[in-house]
């Protein structure tokens, strides 16, 4: 053996020490999950408030139909941008957005003018088209093969924890605001601090060639595309059958969000209580996706059999609580609303509606990473990854465009729910044809390590774990 290959060698032993390492796919998971944390998790928070804090909701569900209209555009165009500019630069443009976003009700709350919310709301979605394509790329090409529940789980959980931190701020500081109001200069100020930082963090982020896994592999053999490339990609997506199968559950998986947000959370809750129910909301969403993950990784040998079992738990699950939703929607309409619930003060009426708010919480989880998990499980490489989740962004986000127009038009509550549940149901049957028509069970150990031989340079030009920089 060479000299430089002995070094290589050597190399590749030390990576493989610590998963804690810097550049293992553990610590970039969670660090983009921080950003997440930081950006959309606290983006979460202030829109599930309903209106974005405000009592009229119509300037909120306005900017949210351009939000949802730019993400559906740059969420299918995000996988390619993401291939071209590698992970630093997409996701420091991306989260400079959201500041922007939570700075324009800033604006609103003493000016009542829509149009600059509406602009940055616009200006959002191409940033959260560009961010949720680099995350799906790094959460579902990073992790080991068998692992992607796990991942996928741990991503969700500090994510979603952003908006657990996210609810206690308009839940604190406007806790002795009962009355119909809308929340306080402090609260938007709260979440821009935290956006900022997540705009910050973004720059640690490694680009994917650089990442290794424990056994001393690349996670992807990454090569920089270029526009013409992405393009003709992006548009063969459009007729790849595996896409197709998903497209139900892409338009589903943000389509609910108006409705449980405005309309239960929104309508049902004052001020300081829709806050605490936030906490709890987000809170659930990091136990659903524990539990799936765990299905999906550990509950069988055999990938697809985990797939299928999954689908199915989550398909009984999520109708037992549309059933609970439907349930709890007979009582309340836009004609006949309900009375404002108060954590401490209306006892017992109180229970049902928090259940259900948290139960809907726990489905979305679940059911977000029952799509992540059939994504990831359809290939293993960040260029391919990057598309297929740009893919599933951009039409969950025009979903959610509709979703949020519909509310604006005050359209029958009873007429969402049934829409948000059947397509849900719709979902879980063409995702179980996708599982058993696309998806392969993992390789043996030695055929994994045959197949993703590497050999690691010698550490130079500030290279981190003996990886020289690619870009």
């Amino acid at each position: 053996m060479s000299e430089q290959g002995e070094s290589a060698g050597k190399q590749q032993m030390v990576v493989g020490k610590s998963r804690f390492r810097y550049n293992s796919p553990l610590v970039q998971v969670c660090l983009i999950g921080l950003v997440c944390f930081c950006c959309p998790g606290m983006f979460n928070a202030l829109s599930g408030m309903g209106g974005g804090g405000q009592v009229d909701t119509t300037a909120a569900n306005n900017a949210n139909t351009a939000l949802y209209t730019t993400f559906t555009i740059f969420g299918i165009l995000g996988g390619g941008i993401y291939n071209i500019l590698g992970p630093q630069v997409t996701l420091i443009s991306a989260c400079s957005t959201y500041v922007l976003y939570a700075g324009s009700f800033l604006y609103y709350n003493h000016h009542k003018h829509q149009a600059f919310a509406i602009a940055a709301g616009a200006i959002l979605g191409i940033g959260a088209g560009l961010l949720w394509a680099a995350e799906g790329a790094i959460m579902t090409s990073y992790p080991p093969p068998n692992r992607k529940g796990t991942y996928i789980s741990i991503f969700w959980s500090i994510f979603n924890m952003g908006g657990v931190i996210g609810g206690l701020i308009p839940f604190i500081l406007n806790y002795n605001r009962n009355e119909a109001v809308s929340v306080n200069d402090g609260t938007y100020i709260g979440f821009m601090c935290f956006m900022s930082a997540g705009a910050l963090l973004s720059l640690v982020i490694l680009p994917p060639g650089r990442v290794i896994r424990d056994d001393g592999t690349h996670c992807t053999n990454i090569k920089y595309s270029n526009v013409s490339t992405e393009i003709t990609q992006v548009l063969k997506l459009f007729s790849n059958w595996k896409m197709l199968l998903i497209f139900p559950a892409s338009w589903a998986s943000n389509f609910f969000y108006s409705y449980q947000f405005n309309n239960v959370n929104g309508l049902q809750f004052n001020l300081r209580t829709r806050g605490l129910n936030n906490v709890f909301y987000w809170g659930a969403q990091m136990l659903g996706s524990v539990g799936i993950g765990y299905i999906f990784d550990f509950s069988f040998p055999t990938r697809r059999k985990r797939g299928f079992v999954g689908i199915v738990v989550v398909a009984l699950l999520g109708s037992a609580i549309w059933a609970g939703g439907l349930a709890n929607q007979l009582n309340y309409s836009h004609d006949k609303p309900p009375a404002k619930l108060d954590f401490k003060n209306s006892g017992s009426d109180f229970a049902g509606p928090f259940v259900l708010y948290f139960c809907y919480g726990l489905l979305d989880a679940m059911f977000q990473s029952m799509v992540y998990w059939v994504i990831g499980a359809l290939a293993d490489d960040s260029e391919t990854l990057s598309r297929y989740s740009g893919f599933y962004k951009g039409v969950q986000s025009a979903g959610a465009a509709v979703a949020w127009q519909v509310d604006t038009h005050k359209v029958s509550l009873l007429s969402q729910l049934v829409v948000n549940w059947s397509l849900t149901t719709i979902s879980y049957p063409l995702l179980v044809i996708l599982v058993l028509l696309a998806v392969k069970d993992e390789k043996s150990p030695e055929e994994s390590t045959n197949s993703k031989e590497v050999t690691l340079p010698a550490a130079d030009d500030g290279a981190v774990g003996g990886l020289t920089k690619l870009r």
